[in-house]
């Protein structure tokens, strides 16, 4: 029989060890694609697969996180997508590859960013480094 006092614990540790993977790995796939997103380097198949290969091949992503929680992040090798220079376009689909997911988001902020007229940009606030 199953002993629910520490089933639980066991999976509430296991949620916040993927949530923090997930967290983790995200920084790390927005990081990758702001580089691009600066130079205006559209989100091609082939540039969204790279940005997949470079974001699970991070060494301190590995060194973070086991390795079943990393195989939970790697794409099926039945899922295939194209390997070409077309734009990305899921259309309305939201059953993505978490590192397709965060880049795809990633280039949809900076583009919602691009799109707002200057004005509406809040200026920045100058701060003082003591906080006053």
């Amino acid at each position: 029989m199953n002993d629910l006092t520490t089933a639980r614990p066991d999976h509430a540790l296991a949620a916040l060890r993927y949530q923090t993977a997930a967290r983790d790995l995200e920084r790390i796939v927005r990081s990758i694609a702001a580089r691009y997103i600066v130079q205006e380097v559209p989100l091609t198949w082939r540039l969204l697969q790279a940005i997949e290969a470079e974001a699970l091949a991070d060494l301190g992503f590995a060194s973070r996180h086991d390795a079943i929680m990393l195989g939970l992040f790697q794409r099926p090798s039945d899922l295939p997508y194209p390997e070409t220079d077309e734009t990305v376009d899921f259309g309305s689909s939201t059953a993505l590859p978490a590192v397709f997911a965060f880049a795809v988001s990633a280039y949809e902020e900076a583009a919602r960013r691009a799109a707002q007229p200057a004005s509406i940009v809040a200026p920045s606030k100058r701060t003082r480094a003591w906080g006053g």
